[in-house]
């Protein structure tokens, strides 16, 4: 089946753009009550803010020479992406070759199957500890043995930020209003970050940009260490970010980050990734500096995925993070943390947007 002027890449990649929601709520810590918002990145097309990137990339592939049925895409991806761009593809009858690793959540590997995708799992750590130079080296040699195959390079391609920038960013800025002060974007490849950041620098330079950093990424820092939160962090210098990015800078331990994610589902029945509970534990956190009033957290997509993995004590138990978990929230709750939504209005959430407590 070949692609027909209306189903055209360029009109698929036009339909697949969302304005994701934007959504109140409030939190009392150590005495202090704030409120804040959460921009519900899960309301995309296949669930993460990586939808957009992956139109970003593809568009980019487009220009520069145009997909065709039986074209040939691989991209090393931690899961959310390679999901966007599987869906995106099999559209236009293009193959789509995702490399993994192990820490691929189980979910995401059977959806990226579902969807069409072939996936190659490199199962040797790089030097740093975690996987992304061996994912990298394994798309090199795939390229290397088959010319013909086409590579976006989420890393390095300068259509990753500008996505962001273009949607992202001035969603923020719009939804959020004069009243929204600060926004805490989650880095990993920092395409996201640099994206949001140079819309607002350009028409809302008083908003304070917050980038929040796994513990032991290498994005933004000279640190290493173990890294098992999905989403965030890198083992690579992000080649999109430099100091005119940011504010302020964060970076959360694995622990703090699966704490907070599940805090937030007890109390607002909100499941979200760990990506998003290390950007809501770098704003708690901060919230007695007073630098944002009323901040806006980007939370890249739910936590649907993961209710196997960090949302479930026996994973952590596995990889030694149970004890740290339960001693992170029985900090928080110590210092009297609590989430409640603003507003009684918590059931007109999107739908996807809201897991209940299993």
């Amino acid at each position: 089946m070949g692609r027909t002027p209306a189903r055209s890449m360029a009109s698929i990649l036009q339909n697949s753009l969302r304005t994701t929601p934007m959504v109140t709520a409030a939190f009392e810590y150590r005495g202090r009550r704030r409120r804040f918002l959460l921009k519900l990145e899960a309301e995309n097309i296949t669930g993460s803010i990586k939808d957009r990137t992956a139109i970003g990339l593809i568009l980019m592939l487009e220009r520069e020479r145009p997909l065709t049925p039986g074209s040939v895409v691989v991209e090393s991806t931690s899961g959310n992406l390679g999901i966007a761009m599987a869906s995106l593809l099999r559209q236009v009858d293009c193959r789509f070759i995702a490399v993994i690793d192990p820490r691929t959540p189980g979910a995401t590997r059977k959806r990226l199957r579902r969807l069409g995708a072939e996936t190659v799992l490199v199962d040797t750590p790089d030097q740093y500890g975690g996987y992304l130079i061996s994912r990298l080296n394994e798309v090199a040699r795939l390229l290397d043995l088959n010319p013909g195959y086409r590579w976006p390079d989420q890393y390095r391609n300068s259509a990753n930020p500008r996505i962001h920038e273009c949607t992202t960013g001035r969603e923020i800025a719009e939804q959020g209003g004069p009243a929204c002060d600060g926004v805490y974007v989650a880095v990993s490849t920092g395409g996201t970050l640099a994206g949001v950041s140079s819309y607002l620098r350009r028409y809302r330079p008083d908003m304070h940009v917050v980038a929040v950093d796994a513990a032991g990424s290498q994005a933004i820092t000279e640190s290493a260490g173990r890294r098992v939160v999905p989403g965030i962090g890198s083992s690579l210098r992000s080649s999109f970010l430099d100091e005119s990015c940011y504010d302020d800078f964060a970076a959360v331990s694995a622990a703090e980050s699966f704490a907070m994610c599940r805090v937030l589902r007890e109390d607002l029945e909100l499941a979200v990734g760990g990506s998003s509970g290390s950007v809501i534990s770098a704003m708690v956190a901060a919230a007695e500096r007073r630098k944002t009033l009323f901040p806006t957290c980007l939370c890249p997509d739910d936590g649907t995925k993961y209710l196997d993995t960090f949302y479930s004590d026996r994973w952590l138990a596995d990889i030694g993070l149970l004890g740290e978990t339960v001693a992170a929230i029985d900090r928080l709750r110590a210092d009297g943390l609590r989430f409640r939504w603003e507003r009684p209005d918590v059931h007109s959430l999107p739908e996807p947007a809201r897991h209940l407590k299993s």
